[in-house]
Protein backbone atom coordinates (compact mmCIF):
# COMPACT_ATOMS: atom_id res chain seq x y z
CA UNK A 1 0.00 0.00 0.00
CA UNK A 2 1.38 3.37 -0.86
CA UNK A 3 0.95 6.78 1.37
CA UNK A 4 -2.28 8.35 0.15
CA UNK A 5 -1.25 11.90 -2.46
CA UNK A 6 -1.60 14.89 -0.59
CA UNK A 7 -3.84 16.99 -2.78
CA UNK A 8 -3.09 20.30 -4.77
CA UNK A 9 -3.57 22.96 -1.80
CA UNK A 10 -3.22 20.69 1.06
CA UNK A 11 -0.70 20.09 3.86
CA UNK A 12 -0.04 16.93 5.07
CA UNK A 13 -0.47 16.31 8.88
CA UNK A 14 1.73 15.72 11.51
CA UNK A 15 2.58 11.52 12.06
CA UNK A 16 3.35 11.48 15.79
CA UNK A 17 4.35 8.29 17.19
CA UNK A 18 4.85 8.01 21.05
CA UNK A 19 7.49 5.16 22.48
CA UNK A 20 5.36 4.22 25.40
CA UNK A 21 4.42 5.28 28.99
CA UNK A 22 4.10 8.54 28.15
CA UNK A 23 3.52 10.57 31.29
CA UNK A 24 -0.21 11.40 31.51
CA UNK A 25 -0.30 13.17 34.91
CA UNK A 26 2.63 14.93 36.10
CA UNK A 27 4.45 16.50 32.89
CA UNK A 28 1.83 15.44 29.51
CA UNK A 29 3.70 17.39 26.99
CA UNK A 30 3.48 14.85 24.52
CA UNK A 31 -0.07 14.77 24.67
CA UNK A 32 -0.43 18.40 25.01
CA UNK A 33 1.60 19.29 22.19
CA UNK A 34 -0.84 16.46 20.11
CA UNK A 35 -3.74 18.51 21.28
CA UNK A 36 -1.77 22.03 20.01
CA UNK A 37 -0.99 20.27 16.46
CA UNK A 38 -4.42 18.47 15.96
CA UNK A 39 -6.11 22.35 16.34
CA UNK A 40 -5.53 23.61 20.00
CA UNK A 41 -9.29 24.45 21.58
CA UNK A 42 -10.65 23.60 18.39
CA UNK A 43 -9.09 19.88 18.24
CA UNK A 44 -11.74 17.18 17.65
CA UNK A 45 -9.84 14.12 18.41
CA UNK A 46 -11.40 10.33 17.75
CA UNK A 47 -9.65 7.95 20.58
CA UNK A 48 -8.92 4.39 18.54
CA UNK A 49 -8.42 1.65 21.54
CA UNK A 50 -8.39 -1.41 19.32
CA UNK A 51 -5.14 -2.35 20.32
CA UNK A 52 -5.81 -2.84 23.86
CA UNK A 53 -8.28 -5.65 25.65
CA UNK A 54 -8.45 -3.01 28.66
CA UNK A 55 -11.72 -1.72 29.15
CA UNK A 56 -10.43 1.82 30.54
CA UNK A 57 -8.28 2.47 27.99
CA UNK A 58 -10.51 4.83 25.37
CA UNK A 59 -12.25 6.75 28.21
CA UNK A 60 -8.92 7.35 30.26
CA UNK A 61 -7.27 9.27 26.80
CA UNK A 62 -10.58 10.54 26.27
CA UNK A 63 -10.61 12.06 29.50
CA UNK A 64 -6.61 13.33 29.31
CA UNK A 65 -7.38 14.83 26.12
CA UNK A 66 -10.45 16.53 27.15
CA UNK A 67 -8.55 18.09 30.06
CA UNK A 68 -5.68 19.29 27.60
CA UNK A 69 -8.46 21.33 26.00
CA UNK A 70 -9.32 19.58 23.07
CA UNK A 71 -13.22 21.00 22.19
CA UNK A 72 -14.73 17.28 21.40
CA UNK A 73 -13.00 13.67 21.95
CA UNK A 74 -15.08 11.01 20.91
CA UNK A 75 -13.91 7.09 21.76
CA UNK A 76 -13.87 5.21 18.53
CA UNK A 77 -13.52 0.96 18.94
CA UNK A 78 -13.67 -1.83 16.21
CA UNK A 79 -14.05 -5.34 17.36
CA UNK A 80 -14.74 -6.48 14.02
CA UNK A 81 -14.03 -6.04 10.26
CA UNK A 82 -17.52 -4.72 9.83
CA UNK A 83 -17.17 -1.92 12.04
CA UNK A 84 -14.98 -0.54 9.72
CA UNK A 85 -17.50 -0.07 6.77
CA UNK A 86 -19.88 1.83 8.81
CA UNK A 87 -21.00 5.08 7.68
CA UNK A 88 -21.63 6.60 10.40
CA UNK A 89 -18.10 5.57 11.96
CA UNK A 90 -16.74 7.26 8.51
CA UNK A 91 -18.61 10.61 8.68
CA UNK A 92 -17.36 10.36 12.34
CA UNK A 93 -13.40 9.89 11.29
CA UNK A 94 -13.84 12.60 8.42
CA UNK A 95 -14.74 15.24 11.12
CA UNK A 96 -11.60 14.53 13.03
CA UNK A 97 -8.36 16.74 13.67
CA UNK A 98 -6.64 14.32 15.13
CA UNK A 99 -6.30 11.05 15.51
CA UNK A 100 -4.63 8.82 18.10
CA UNK A 101 -3.97 4.64 18.28
CA UNK A 102 -4.12 3.40 22.24
CA UNK A 103 -1.59 0.79 22.77
CA UNK A 104 -1.91 -2.81 23.35
CA UNK A 105 -1.35 -5.54 20.26
CA UNK A 106 -0.13 -4.00 16.73
CA UNK A 107 -1.29 -6.81 14.75
CA UNK A 108 -4.62 -6.60 16.41
CA UNK A 109 -4.82 -3.16 14.78
CA UNK A 110 -3.35 -4.36 11.63
CA UNK A 111 -6.00 -7.52 11.38
CA UNK A 112 -9.13 -5.79 12.01
CA UNK A 113 -8.22 -2.23 10.20
CA UNK A 114 -5.80 -3.67 7.44
CA UNK A 115 -7.39 -3.15 3.98
CA UNK A 116 -10.77 -1.33 5.47
CA UNK A 117 -12.69 1.84 4.69
CA UNK A 118 -10.92 3.01 7.57
CA UNK A 119 -7.43 2.64 7.36
CA UNK A 120 -7.58 4.31 3.99
CA UNK A 121 -9.76 7.01 5.51
CA UNK A 122 -7.31 7.85 8.20
CA UNK A 123 -4.35 7.70 5.28
CA UNK A 124 -6.42 10.28 3.43
CA UNK A 125 -7.47 12.40 6.15
CA UNK A 126 -3.76 12.40 6.99
CA UNK A 127 -3.00 13.43 3.37
CA UNK A 128 -5.18 16.41 4.03
CA UNK A 129 -3.89 17.38 7.10
CA UNK A 130 -4.99 15.73 10.04
CA UNK A 131 -2.59 14.84 13.07
CA UNK A 132 -2.54 11.11 13.23
CA UNK A 133 -1.02 9.97 16.16
CA UNK A 134 0.12 6.53 18.51
CA UNK A 135 1.87 5.13 21.12
CA UNK A 136 3.13 1.85 21.55
CA UNK A 137 1.25 -0.14 19.37
CA UNK A 138 -0.32 2.51 18.18
CA UNK A 139 3.09 4.16 17.05
CA UNK A 140 4.35 0.45 15.03
CA UNK A 141 0.98 0.50 12.91
CA UNK A 142 1.87 4.25 11.40
CA UNK A 143 4.41 3.86 8.49
CA UNK A 144 4.18 0.74 5.60
CA UNK A 145 6.57 -1.41 6.87
CA UNK A 146 5.83 -2.18 10.98
CA UNK A 147 7.67 -4.13 13.26
CA UNK A 148 5.39 -7.08 13.82
CA UNK A 149 7.49 -8.81 16.68
CA UNK A 150 11.14 -9.78 17.68
CA UNK A 151 13.85 -10.68 19.72
CA UNK A 152 15.51 -8.24 21.81
CA UNK A 153 18.93 -7.33 22.15
CA UNK A 154 21.57 -4.84 20.53
CA UNK A 155 22.71 -7.58 18.19
CA UNK A 156 21.46 -7.53 14.24
CA UNK A 157 20.47 -11.42 14.25
CA UNK A 158 19.24 -13.09 11.03
CA UNK A 159 15.66 -13.93 11.29
CA UNK A 160 15.06 -12.00 14.70
CA UNK A 161 12.32 -9.62 13.49
CA UNK A 162 9.37 -10.39 11.86
CA UNK A 163 8.07 -7.84 9.74
CA UNK A 164 4.09 -7.21 8.60
CA UNK A 165 2.42 -4.38 6.45
CA UNK A 166 1.13 -1.19 8.72
CA UNK A 167 -1.19 1.23 8.08
CA UNK A 168 0.59 3.37 5.67
CA UNK A 169 1.28 6.50 6.04
CA UNK A 170 4.45 6.93 5.19
CA UNK A 171 6.87 4.59 3.59
CA UNK A 172 10.11 6.85 4.97
CA UNK A 173 10.33 4.86 8.44
CA UNK A 174 9.80 1.92 10.65
CA UNK A 175 9.07 2.49 13.99
CA UNK A 176 10.21 0.50 17.15
CA UNK A 177 9.18 1.83 20.69
CA UNK A 178 10.12 0.96 24.47
CA UNK A 179 13.39 1.35 22.62
CA UNK A 180 15.88 1.84 25.30
CA UNK A 181 14.25 0.28 28.02
CA UNK A 182 13.47 -2.71 26.14
CA UNK A 183 16.96 -3.20 24.09
CA UNK A 184 15.66 -3.12 20.77
CA UNK A 185 18.29 -1.81 18.97
CA UNK A 186 19.28 -5.21 16.86
CA UNK A 187 16.16 -6.43 15.61
CA UNK A 188 15.34 -2.39 14.27
CA UNK A 189 19.08 -2.54 12.24
CA UNK A 190 17.37 -6.11 11.17
CA UNK A 191 14.47 -4.48 9.77
CA UNK A 192 16.76 -2.21 7.78
CA UNK A 193 18.60 -4.64 6.43
CA UNK A 194 15.84 -6.09 4.75
CA UNK A 195 14.49 -2.62 3.80
CA UNK A 196 17.68 0.01 3.30
CA UNK A 197 15.40 2.82 2.18
CA UNK A 198 13.64 3.68 4.97
CA UNK A 199 14.59 5.67 8.02
CA UNK A 200 14.90 3.16 11.50
CA UNK A 201 13.49 5.33 14.28
CA UNK A 202 13.53 3.92 17.80
CA UNK A 203 11.74 5.43 20.04
CA UNK A 204 12.19 5.64 24.36
CA UNK A 205 9.32 5.61 26.43
CA UNK A 206 7.76 8.81 27.18
CA UNK A 207 9.33 10.21 24.08
CA UNK A 208 7.55 11.25 20.66
CA UNK A 209 8.61 11.58 17.70
CA UNK A 210 6.89 14.81 16.24
CA UNK A 211 6.87 14.67 11.76
CA UNK A 212 5.60 17.57 10.40
CA UNK A 213 4.76 18.51 6.90
CA UNK A 214 8.01 18.97 5.60
CA UNK A 215 9.40 15.61 6.89
CA UNK A 216 11.30 16.97 9.79
CA UNK A 217 11.18 14.87 13.47
CA UNK A 218 11.55 17.08 16.34
CA UNK A 219 11.82 14.61 19.56
CA UNK A 220 9.74 15.60 22.30
CA UNK A 221 9.54 14.16 25.88
CA UNK A 222 12.09 13.01 28.93
CA UNK A 223 13.91 10.18 26.53
CA UNK A 224 15.83 9.59 23.25
CA UNK A 225 15.01 9.16 19.27
CA UNK A 226 17.54 6.49 18.14
CA UNK A 227 17.82 7.14 14.53
CA UNK A 228 19.40 4.70 12.07
CA UNK A 229 20.31 5.53 8.64
CA UNK A 230 20.73 2.76 6.49
CA UNK A 231 21.10 4.37 3.01
CA UNK A 232 24.78 4.58 3.23
CA UNK A 233 24.99 1.05 3.69
CA UNK A 234 28.17 -0.34 1.80
CA UNK A 235 27.75 -4.00 2.39
CA UNK A 236 25.34 -6.75 4.37
CA UNK A 237 25.32 -10.39 4.50
CA UNK A 238 21.68 -10.67 5.32
CA UNK A 239 21.02 -12.06 2.10
CA UNK A 240 23.28 -14.77 2.90
CA UNK A 241 23.32 -15.27 6.47
CA UNK A 242 21.92 -18.12 8.17
CA UNK A 243 18.36 -17.78 10.89
CA UNK A 244 20.15 -17.01 13.97
CA UNK A 245 23.62 -15.53 13.24
CA UNK A 246 24.69 -11.98 13.15
CA UNK A 247 24.38 -10.03 10.22
CA UNK A 248 27.58 -7.92 9.08
CA UNK A 249 26.08 -4.42 7.89
CA UNK A 250 29.08 -1.61 7.04
CA UNK A 251 28.50 2.23 6.75
CA UNK A 252 25.41 2.43 9.11
CA UNK A 253 24.42 6.11 10.37
CA UNK A 254 23.22 6.37 13.59
CA UNK A 255 22.02 9.23 15.69
CA UNK A 256 20.66 9.53 19.12
CA UNK A 257 18.34 12.66 19.33
CA UNK A 258 17.02 14.50 22.39
CA UNK A 259 13.98 17.06 23.09
CA UNK A 260 14.94 20.17 20.75
CA UNK A 261 17.10 18.30 18.40
CA UNK A 262 15.54 17.38 14.53
CA UNK A 263 15.96 14.94 11.53
CA UNK A 264 14.77 15.75 8.16
CA UNK A 265 13.42 12.40 7.04
CA UNK A 266 14.02 14.03 3.08
CA UNK A 267 17.73 15.57 3.39
CA UNK A 268 18.56 12.88 6.33
CA UNK A 269 20.10 15.53 7.76
CA UNK A 270 20.31 15.67 11.58
CA UNK A 271 20.87 19.08 13.84
CA UNK A 272 20.57 20.62 17.22
CA UNK A 273 18.49 24.08 18.31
Amino acid sequence: MCPSRVPEGETRGFIVPIGGAENKENDPRILERFVRVSGSSDADIVVIPTASRANETGPRYEQLFRDLGARHVAVMDFDTRRDCQEQGRLERLAQATGIFFTGGNQLRLTTLLGGTPVAKLIRSQNARGVTVGGTSAGASILSEHMIAFGDDGSSAIAGSVRLAPGLGLTNRFIIDQHFRQRDRLGRLITALAYNPFAVGIGLDEDTAAFIGPDETLEVEGSGGVTVVDASKITFSSVDSAAEGQPICILGLVVHLLTEGASFNLHTRIASTG
